[in-house]
């Protein structure tokens, strides 16, 4: 199943303990290429998010966002007497070795760490949550990312018929071609007065039809096109690959418009490049 790598989702859990919400934003990008904004007390939490998204994402830019707001209600805060009173030996002995320190004030003292608990949730559960939530958003992203991919292989593969068609065109145009520039060569000869050899005729239409003969560049479309498709309907990343068929098609492309001794073939060869270039367009997205 072909994969998009743009795709949105957004999780949310209310609980007694607070508010979490976790938002996954994915674009396209060459490489797998994560950024996260997360609570500072959920940092440790990156590691596993980071870990998660490479084994389950080739290629995007993808930001995770989580926000954790706790509940009121569960946030206290109490003094640690034992921790305050070994606090207070400590400046006394301060204060009896050397007077003229500047002692702390209250503001200071519950400043220092460990003399101030700061109870709340439970963080443990909180981070359970969390990589809960995650792992939904996560697939829910993947969801979103399959579901345009779906789109976007419709998309390439009706132009990949309609290029098939351009080659149809082309092969069904081809022994007119031919007849056209036999009968210019000899209005040509004819206007310029010349002995009509038939070794020299022969010869120039030799050269006329090496030039206007494009099977060869006409079945090496067909089979990039077959490739692409075969690419559509398999599994994995295939972004890169198709990248390098788009510029092997439009390799042919070129080489038929380079090779065009008439407007048909012109026309076709334009039509093809424009078929090519939507397609690539479109693969830029494709994981």
């Amino acid at each position: 199943m072909v994969h998009s790598m743009t795709a949105f989702s957004r999780q949310d859990l209310d609980a007694d303990w607070g508010y979490l919400q976790l938002e996954l934003r994915s674009v396209n990008q060459r490489y797998l290429e994560p950024h996260f904004r997360l609570p500072e007390t959920l940092r440790d939490l990156e590691p596993h998010f980071r870990e998660t998204l490479r084994g389950r994402l080739a290629r995007g830019k993808i930001e995770c966002h989580l926000r954790f707001t706790p509940t009121d209600g569960d946030a206290r805060l109490t003094v640690n007497r034992t921790r305050l009173a070994t606090l207070a030996t400590a400046l006394a002995e301060v204060r009896e070795s050397v007077p003229e320190a500047d002692m702390p004030d209250a503001l200071a003292l519950l400043d220092h760490p460990g003399v101030l608990d700061a109870s709340g949730p439970d963080m443990d559960i909180v981070k359970t949550e969390a990589r809960a939530l995650f792992e939904r958003a996560l697939e829910d992203l993947e969801a979103g990312r399959a579901r345009e991919g779906t789109k976007l292989a419709t998309l390439i593969d009706e132009r990949l018929d309609a290029i098939l068609e351009q080659v149809t065109e082309v092969r069904r145009l081809l022994p007119d071609i031919l007849a056209r520039q036999r009968d210019q060569l000899h209005e040509r000869l004819e206007s310029a007065k010349t002995e009509l050899d038939p070794q020299r005729i022969e010869a120039e239409m030799v050269l006329v039809a090496q030039k206007a003969d494009v099977a060869e560049e006409l079945d090496r479309l067909e089979t990039h096109v077959a490739e692409v498709k075969r690419q559509l309907a398999g599994k994995g990343p295939i972004g890169r690959r198709l990248d390098f068929l788009m510029q092997e098609l439009n390799r042919e492309a070129n080489t038929l418009s380079s090779k065009s001794v008439v407007a048909d073939t012109t026309r076709c060869a334009v039509e093809l490049k424009v078929l090519i270039e939507q397609m690539r367009e479109q693969i830029q997205n494709i994981e």
